[in-house]
């Protein structure tokens, strides 16, 4: 499916389930992994994650669809249209739209990134794992408020 037919469908949900046109650009955006979709509040465009569409099929990417149509037709009509709204929380159940997103198979398999960096303290030797660089510098140890050393661990040891 292309971006072409991804317009005409949205245009077509929108009329059949908000009885309104959506007047503005749907597209793919092959970059979204974690969300099956985004509305725009400023551009009112919508976005729709490729990934979806071949994981789950028509049926899935329909009721995200429906997700980010209930944020325009909402935003248009200058109601509450936040995931926390009440107004937003009953339109997207009267049109039958998801809540949640699907996490796609790929990102379920990818394991936790070990630890790579250890922090000792000078004074007390306590140590703190850390997944990202940081500088000691900046850090004192949260125990005796001593100095501390930046280590970093061969990753067969830290798994």
């Amino acid at each position: 499916m292309n971006n072409e037919a991804l317009q005409q469908w949205v245009e077509q949900l929108s009329m059949t389930f908000f009885g309104r046109p959506f007047l503005h650009v749907a597209t793919f955006n092959a970059r979204l992994k974690a969300t099956g979709g985004r509305y725009f509040t400023r551009s009112h465009n919508i976005e729709i994650s490729p990934h979806q569409l071949t994981a789950f099929g028509r049926e899935e990417t329909e009721k995200i669809i429906k997700h980010e149509l209930c944020h325009y037709h909402l935003h248009i009509l200058k109601r509450g249209y936040q995931h926390r709204d009440a107004d937003f929380k009953k339109l997207l159940a009267h049109v039958g739209g998801s809540r949640y997103c699907q996490s796609l198979p790929e990102r379920a398999q990818r394991k936790p990134q070990p630890f790579r960096y250890k922090l000792i303290c000078t004074k007390c030797g306590m140590e703190y794992l850390r997944k990202r660089k940081v500088d000691p510098a900046k850090y004192a140890c949260g125990k005796c408020r001593g100095k501390l050393l930046l280590n970093l661990i061969d990753n067969q040891k830290a798994t």
